[in-house]
């Protein structure tokens, strides 16, 4: 049996904080604001994963009230999420996810993401698709307030 998810998460940009996107940490004067670490990009994969097995999203699982996931490191959710799907008897098959951001540029860390991404699902780097992308100079992120992203995934059983 296959199954595909859908995964799409947004943070704001605040001083004072690291940005982290697909588990690398990217050089740049501001990060995202969250209770984790605000990777963006794992989050989305994270609601694909977990929408495709049909268990909820990443709140439920993870709630951000919940002190201990504070300042966590999202790749430790990503993996929680890939045990997740598979108890239910699924595995990762690929994953391919758009990054919407005007700044900073992301291409050069796309290979790293990669790489990051498919170590902690488990999966060849083959089956690790990440994109960036602006809007622009449309919305939010056109004018620099924050990133977007936006995950598909087909897990396998």
């Amino acid at each position: 049996m296959i199954r595909v998810g859908f995964g799409y998460d947004v943070h704001q940009f605040a001083e004072g904080r690291l940005l982290w996107l697909g588990g690398v940490n990217i050089p740049y004067e501001k990060g995202l604001l969250g209770h984790s670490d605000a990777d963006v990009l794992i989050h989305a994969v994270c609601d694909a994963l977990l929408g495709a097995a049909n268990m909820r999203d990443i709140g439920y699982h993870f709630p951000d009230k919940d002190p201990k996931y504070k300042g966590i490191d999202s790749k430790i959710l990503l993996r929680e999420c890939v045990s997740l799907i598979s108890q239910k008897g699924f595995r990762v098959g690929n994953i391919d996810v758009t990054v919407c951001a005007e700044e900073p540029k992301l291409n050069p860390y796309v290979p790293q993401m990669c790489a990051v991404m498919a170590s902690c699902m488990g999966v060849e780097i083959d089956s690790v698709s990440i994109k960036a992308t602006t809007t622009e100079k449309l919305g939010f992120t056109g004018r620099k307030e924050g990133i977007s992203a936006y995950a598909v995934c087909l897990i396998e059983s």
